[in-house]
């Protein structure tokens, strides 16, 4: 653990690297010590993945030999404890819109350990103890979502496309809706992600975000900071943070990572660096 160096947007450390049994992720202290859900995001390290896909690619669409993405989540499984297993995944269909499922113990395995029989889902919430909650990532952010007072969880997936829809107060509801859970209860945090120096866009998204955020948002929170050439740099994080607190989640709950993906190409994939040619990054949480 020592040789590995990472880049960090700051100084606050949100997130640590730890290790078991070889496989290196990422946790938030803040969400552990809430005591009641196991959590982490993947690193690269401690798969049995090859060339492209090496070591932890946690995806079954981008070509990869399926037995070495199932010893992986078994892997990621022990990492979780509690004697999980394959079956106990129920991961997202991403296709980058609003979209949240509620989960309960008839999806358990819907994933890994059996097909999924639902598409475009980039969101999941539950409150069955013991299903892990799984979205993938290779630049775009997760959001982790822990409601302690009614034990609910939820995972999202939050590009930019679901950034600018505004899947954080879309999953925030969906957890009211199904099980009274209130913003101002919940704990959030976004995960390791592509951060606002890495990230340029163009015209045609900025566009977008203008359509979702006023322009003092904008300008205020640093969302979207103007550079030459009709160019833009996106600050999905402060849009995240952004929409979580106006939808009633203090800011005082809210976590955002300081390791970005882009930044960390040995540690973390990122589509940014190495385009199609990868594995993809997982975040998992689970109710203990």
């Amino acid at each position: 653990m020592e040789n590995i160096k990472i880049k960090r947007t700051g100084a606050k450390k949100t997130v640590e690297l730890r290790e078991k049994n070889g496989v290196k992720y990422f946790v938030f202290p803040a969400l552990e010590q809430l005591g009641i859900v196991d959590h982490l995001f993947s690193t690269r390290l401690g798969g049995v993945s090859k060339g492209c896909y090496s070591e932890m690619n946690l995806s079954y669409t981008r070509g990869d030999e399926k037995e070495a993405v199932d010893e992986n989540y078994r892997r990621i499984a022990d990492v979780m404890g509690h004697g999980r297993t394959l079956d106990d995944f129920v991961s997202t269909f991403q296709t980058h819109t609003t979209n949240v499922r509620v989960i309960t113990k008839d999806d358990r395995g819907k994933g890994p350990a059996r097909a999924r029989d639902y598409t475009d889902i980039d969101g999941l919430v539950t409150n069955e103890k013991g299903i892990i909650l799984s979205t993938f990532h290779a630049d775009c952010p997760p959001i982790f979502f822990v409601d302690p007072v009614n034990n609910v969880i939820g995972l999202s997936h939050s590009g930019w496309k679901g950034t600018k829809g505004k899947i954080a107060e879309a999953t925030l509801k969906i957890m009211k809706e199904n099980y009274g859970s209130v913003a101002s209860d919940c704990v959030c945090a976004i995960g390791p992600s592509i951060c606002v120096d890495c990230y340029e866009i163009g015209e045609d998204v900025a566009e977008e975000f203008s359509s979702s955020f006023s322009k003092n948002e904008l300008e205020s929170e640093r969302i979207l900071i103007p550079y030459p050439n009709k160019k833009y740099r996106l600050n999905l994080w402060n849009a995240i943070k952004l929409t979580l607190i106006q939808s009633g989640v203090k800011e005082e709950n809210i976590f955002v990572t300081d390791v970005c993906t882009r930044c960390n190409p040995s540690l973390l994939f990122s589509h940014r660096i190495q385009g199609d040619a990868r594995g993809n990054l997982a975040a998992f949480l689970s109710l203990k």
